[in-house]
């Protein structure tokens, strides 16, 4: 394998993973933290969202969450002569819809409940429905995406080993 390519491969991979950190957390929201929360009060529900949309700033997540746009763009160009190639497009492409939604969406939906300076009751009314919507649509596109990005990575496995044209 020459370098390039273990690069490139080493690039997609790291890539699939980050989709796949991404997409967990935004399924383990779907599926357990936003129906746990729920059955909360409004007091417990706005503030343990604010607490959340607080500590999630982080670099365990903000690595990974801003690395795999990075890593999919790195992958996606490296990609661009391969026969696999539209798999690695359409992930990432699938990744960036993601990433547009959080921060065009969802970050202002956080942000709009921390200011927020009416009651908990319509604090909780104004962010919670569309939230949990829009999120449900996170975990929807960066799962396509790591799903694209493991087909992305077989179809690089099953292309076979790079001839290496430099010896000739």
């Amino acid at each position: 394998m020459t370098r390039r390519r273990a690069t490139a491969t080493l690039a997609l991979a790291a890539a699939t993973v980050t989709t796949g950190l991404t997409a967990g957390t935004f399924f383990v929201f779907a599926c357990a933290v936003m129906p746990a929360l729920s059955r909360s009060d409004d007091r417990v529900f706005v503030q343990v969202m604010r607490d959340i949309n607080d500590v999630i700033q982080n670099p365990l997540f903000l690595t990974p969450f801003l690395g795999g746009l990075l890593l999919c763009a790195a992958s996606a160009w490296q990609s661009r002569t391969e026969p696999h190639r539209w798999w690695t497009w359409s992930g990432c492409a699938a990744y960036a819809l993601t990433f547009l939604l959080t921060v065009t969406v969802n970050v202002p939906l956080n942000d709009q409940l921390a200011s927020a300076t009416v009651s908990l009751t319509a604090a909780r009314e104004d962010f919670e429905g569309p939230w949990v919507a829009w999120n449900a649509v996170r975990a929807v596109t960066s799962t396509v995406g790591l799903g694209l990005l493991v087909g992305a990575l077989s179809a690089r496995g099953r292309r076979g080993p790079a001839r290496d044209d430099t010896n000739l």
